[in-house]
């Protein structure tokens, strides 16, 4: 009887501790993934769903494909690389009864970051690229574009704050298009439990200095981790909404929903 009590013991102590590794591998895990720098590699699917747009009262839905792959340079050097690429679809935007649907233009970020934040304190920073990959002559501006992009974020205790900054100007492609003057900010802010759910929102303001029009979208979103057999995802899912956009373009609403599958890096 003494035998079998010591051993439902230490079955119980040994799956509490599992539970509690597992936990601080959620916690952990949940850290990096609010870090778009962390030395993951990831694959996020992020699906805009925007209603109500302008007098024709149109929609678009843009599910933007993003790749994070950081390679080390060094010990003390990382290269994180981000790919985005969006996939649109969208009806009564650029006219009654139209419907646009193809590839939009890619933009490729490489940020130099160092491998081991100081403080809480991570930062990156390095060129940024627009590829006029899009298939739609609406869904792209036909312009080859660089600049440079920055990073820093701050966490602690499961709090994540921080900044994304880019700059991208227009240096080829058709000259019958408007030139590319694009400024884009992104603060964003994230609170993560131990568990792995977080709650977070962020700014997207995108300012086109050609056309004087600024654009200002607020994502408020809830996450949480999951596994697919041995492959982790994370999901997420919020609200979208247009604060400002061009005159005739701004949406009543929107939706945010996206997955990211986590790779062994």
């Amino acid at each position: 009887m003494k035998k079998i009590i010591i051993t439902i013991f230490c079955v119980i102590t040994t799956l509490a501790t599992a539970q509690e590794v597992e936990k601080l591998e959620a916690a952990e895990l949940a850290k990096k993934l609010a870090n778009p720098i962390a030395s993951l590699i990831s694959v996020p699917f992020q699906n805009n769903t925007d209603l109500g747009i302008g007098e024709l009262n149109g929609s678009r839905n843009t599910l933007n494909i993003q790749p994070v792959v950081p390679i080390s340079v060094t010990d003390n050097l990382n290269l994180i690389t981000r790919w985005v690429q969006p996939v649109i679809s969208q009806y009564n935007i650029t006219g009654e009864g139209n419907h646009e649907f193809g590839l939009g233009d890619a933009v490729i970020s490489a940020f130099l970051s160092p491998s081991n934040s100081k403080g809480g304190l991570t930062w990156g920073a390095g060129p940024v690229f627009l590829v006029p990959t899009g298939t739609n002559s609406f869904l792209t501006a036909e312009k080859f574009g660089i600049g440079p992009t920055a990073i820093a974020l701050y966490q602690s205790n499961g709090i994540t704050i921080g900044a994304l900054v880019n700059q991208i100007w227009s240096v080829a492609g058709d000259d019958n298009r408007i030139d590319v003057n694009q400024l884009f900010f992104q603060p964003f802010f994230t609170y993560n439990w131990k568990s792995g759910a977080g709650l977070g929102a962020n700014l997207e303001v995108t300012q086109n200095w050609e056309t004087s029009n600024t654009s200002v979208w607020l994502n408020p979103v809830i996450s949480g981790l999951s596994s697919l057999g041995n492959l982790k995802t994370q999901f997420l899912f919020g609200p979208r909404i247009n604060l400002a956009a061009a005159n005739g373009a701004k949406a009543d609403f929107g939706i945010r929903a996206g997955f990211v599958f986590l790779f062994a890096k």
